[in-house]
């Protein structure tokens, strides 16, 4: 059997095609294409409704990412490597929700500083 044939063979063994990889490449494009037109053409007045799309759009291209490119799915290895993906994912998102948390509770309860006098000349 030739090396084409033999890692065709493969390909299609293993479940993921060249199919596979256009729709995940197509679906990357679309999902970044988006984000990128509503910013640049000020579509939106709102920047809040903005923000929340683009971070929609984001999280379902993580989500494309990782099941056309990573394959993750809960048939890899009995799902395991799946559950070590949304273990870390939660970690990440305690941690950086954690962290944001803590600097706006620091930013609101902190003491007051007392402003300089600007009437007295220098």
């Amino acid at each position: 059997m030739s090396a084409h044939l033999h890692a065709e063979h493969d390909v299609h063994a293993s479940g993921h095609s060249r199919r596979g990889y256009r729709i995940g490449v197509a679906l990357a494009i679309i999902l970044t294409v988006i984000p990128f037109w509503l910013v640049m053409s000020g579509a939106l007045p709102d920047p809040g409704v903005t923000a929340a799309i683009i971070f929609a759009l984001a999280l379902v291209q993580i989500i494309v990412h990782v099941v056309s490119f990573l394959h993750l799915d809960t048939r890899s290895e009995g799902g395991w490597t799946l559950l070590a993906f949304l273990f870390t994912a939660v970690i990440v998102v305690v941690t950086i929700g954690g962290s944001i948390w803590v600097m706006y509770h620091l930013n609101t309860n902190m003491m007051p500083m007392p402003m300089p006098d600007r009437s007295v000349a220098q």
